[in-house]
């Protein structure tokens, strides 16, 4: 077989090819052309690599973000919460407040009054700490105050004018839906805690016990004898429940 190198014109050329492949030596030319690939790939498996390490860090960042994003949403809907229970909370109190003034206007001079004013000046210090509370949050108050101010002296002086042990079973009624209240909020605050001021978990218990000594005060002043107990307390119980509802909302 003659060499590809040997072939004198184009016919030889061409029936050679007809015959079998040429086999071509590279060139140094060629040689060079081929090895000059491999910086080209190295390049293009390092420009690769760096956009997947770029692209780890980006998962990495968003990551943080969506965690982040997360946590904060998570605060805000607790924050949300918390607006809703220091409102409640100052509304309740004042009404109380506005239920031992109610008493105090008709049984203040009777054997009875000295009591009764004890449980009205803890009900003024719970008021205005959540005044402070309402401020220091910045939490909107109920826009019902007006409403709960009257309604709370109308049911503390109404009850007072039935006898004392209807004002006291008034003070049982009202005493157990806000114990009640009181720990339906701290079994919520607790399951934030790493989110919660630690002066809203003292005050809600300390205000809880205060509440609890109310109720006991009223037992112990003769509130189950009352004419239509049950009746009575029933009534003022799910008044008091319709109330934190709303005041929950608005």
């Amino acid at each position: 077989m003659r060499n590809c190198m040997d072939f004198a014109d184009g016919e030889d050329v061409a029936r050679a090819r007809s015959r079998s492949p040429i086999i071509r030596v590279p060139t140094f030319q060629a040689y060079r052309a081929s090895t000059h690939r491999f910086p080209v790939e190295i390049h293009r498996t390092t420009a690769a690599i760096q956009e997947n390490a770029n692209a780890i860090k980006m998962l990495r960042v968003r990551g943080v973000d969506i965690r982040l994003a997360s946590t904060l949403a998570a605060r805000s809907s607790f924050g949300k919460e918390l607006d809703s229970i220091i409102r409640v909370d100052h509304a309740g109190e004042l009404g109380a407040d506005r239920i031992y003034a109610g008493q105090m206007a008709v049984l203040g001079r009777t054997t009875v009054g000295p009591t009764i004013q004890h449980m009205w000046d803890q009900e003024k210090r719970h008021r205005a700490k959540f005044e402070e509370l309402i401020r220091k949050y910045r939490v909107r108050p109920t826009v019902l105050t007006p409403l709960w101010n009257i309604v709370g002296f109308a049911l503390g002086a109404g009850t007072a004018l039935m006898g004392e042990k209807a004002a006291m079973a008034c003070t049982v009624a009202v005493e157990t839906v806000i114990v009640e209240h009181y720990n339906d909020q701290l079994r919520t605050l607790m399951k934030n805690d790493d989110n919660v001021d630690k002066e809203i978990l003292e005050t809600i218990k300390k205000f809880r016990d205060e509440e609890q000594d109310h109720h006991d005060t009223g037992i112990d002043h003769g509130a189950e004898q009352a004419p239509f107990y049950q009746v009575l307390t029933n009534v003022i119980k799910c008044g008091c429940k319709t109330a934190i509802s709303i005041s929950k909302v608005i």
